[in-house]
């Protein structure tokens, strides 16, 4: 996967003769993606506006953060590019319904996860653009980087080009939401939703989160005070990934001690075995037949409860109740948060 072009540091985001700025924009959805990406694109000189369901309880926040807010069905028939943020499962529905009726040849649909379009979920017609733009970070990030003068990185991918000037747009869209400054990677709707399901479930939130809970709770069950086990299965796993981030695993071990270094590699790979890996095996062969897509949007189209009980059960458990103490102690915490609930 070659880079289509090197990171930028450069302060302002996009040349403001740039033909994409002359485009009338419409993000569906404002939810983190589309609150991250709607404000630096609007920063970026965009002409961008929300479209969002009648009764949304997030028109407030989209009004408040300086947007136009329009309805779905408006947005399909008068905007040159329709930036679908919209939860996964909810793409279909809405396109068959809301959008699709609308379109017209030349327009472009720009996604942010292939997820949809993948699992036929989405058919787009003939005669319209159909690209992709994937920060790789959750919105609030995407925000926070660009604010800060960075950006967050960003794969793009061509499903239809009817215009002739698809990665065009999609390199001029990565530009003005600062991705470019972190650097753009051109893949596949298929890869980019495949290796992106697979890193959510086995390691960035679903390994990391279970990993941190067992961690936890084997320390907790041992006899240990709780808030020992916070820091060193939970607080302290930033800096270690910070260090991962900034240099690799190797500047990581570079940075701890020999015998923390020694634990990392005689110890780790007991935890995390073989059997591990088979089973992500297991969970990366249900993402690439269908199996995970299948499941997730009959657990949406029954009214998610499974999701919600075991997010509740979570919520209640001794690490959040302990952290949430500890953190309160922490008064850095509160400056310059990426997510403040009230309003992105």
């Amino acid at each position: 996967m070659p880079t289509t072009d090197p990171p930028s540091k450069a302060q302002g985001a996009i040349d403001p003769k740039t033909p994409f700025l002359q485009k009338s924009i419409a993000v569906l959805g404002f939810g983190s993606q589309g609150f991250g990406q709607a404000c630096n694109l609007k920063d970026s000189g965009a002409n961008v506006s929300i479209a969002l369901r009648s009764g949304s309880p997030t028109i407030e926040k989209a009004q408040a953060a300086g947007f136009n807010v329009t309805t779905i069905e408006d947005a399909a028939k008068t905007a040159d590019v329709l930036v679908i943020l919209l939860p996964d499962v909810q793409h279909g529905p809405v396109f068959k319904s809301q959008i699709a009726p609308h379109l017209r040849r030349g327009q472009t649909l720009v996604f942010s996860h292939g997820f949809s379009v993948l699992y036929g979920e989405v058919s787009p017609p003939e005669g319209i653009d159909v690209i992709l733009v994937a920060p790789k970070g959750p919105g609030h990030l995407v925000r926070g980087e660009y604010q800060r003068g960075r950006g967050v990185p960003a794969l793009i991918a061509i499903h239809q080009d009817a215009t002739g000037t698809a990665k065009q747009t999609a390199m001029a869209y990565a530009e003005a939401i600062g991705a470019k400054r972190g650097g753009v990677i051109e893949t596949t709707f298929k890869n980019e939703t495949e290796t992106d399901l697979f890193g959510e479930q086995a390691v960035l939130c679903g390994g990391a989160t279970a990993l941190v809970k067992a961690g936890f709770e084997t320390l907790v069950e041992a006899g240990y005070p709780a808030e020992l086990a916070y820091f060193e299965c939970l607080h302290e796993l930033k800096l270690i990934v910070d260090l991962m981030y900034e240099g690799g695993i190797d500047d990581m071990r570079y940075s701890i001690s020999d015998t923390a270094r020694y634990g990392d590699v005689s110890r780790g790979p007991r935890v995390i075995d073989a059997s591990v890996k088979a089973r992500m095996k297991e969970v990366l062969t249900e993402i690439q037949n269908g199996t995970f897509a299948r499941e997730w949007i009959a657990e949406v189209q029954a009214g998610t409860p499974n999701l919600k009980a075991k997010v509740a059960a979570d919520a209640g458990h001794e690490i959040e109740r302990v952290g949430k103490t500890l953190r309160d102690g922490m008064a850095w915490l509160g400056e310059a948060k990426f997510v403040d609930r009230k309003v992105n």
